[in-house]
């Protein structure tokens, strides 16, 4: 019964968990923004291309 008390006493690996939890919803979120942000980098690209290539016709 000793043994059952310590462990759930201990908080040491609460703390880890709730790390690991933090880190895993950050992940989350900054996946999520990428992908939203994805089509539209592609677009900003494709316009620079498009304009640099366009100066470069008229030399």
């Amino acid at each position: 019964m000793r043994v059952i008390r310590s462990i759930v006493k201990d908080q040491a690996g609460a703390t880890a968990i709730e790390y690991g939890l933090i880190t895993a919803l950050i992940a989350v979120a900054a996946i999520t923004a990428l992908q939203s942000l994805g089509p539209e980098l592609s677009t900003t690209f494709n316009t620079v291309d498009t304009a640099m290539a366009s100066g470069n016709a008229a030399v």
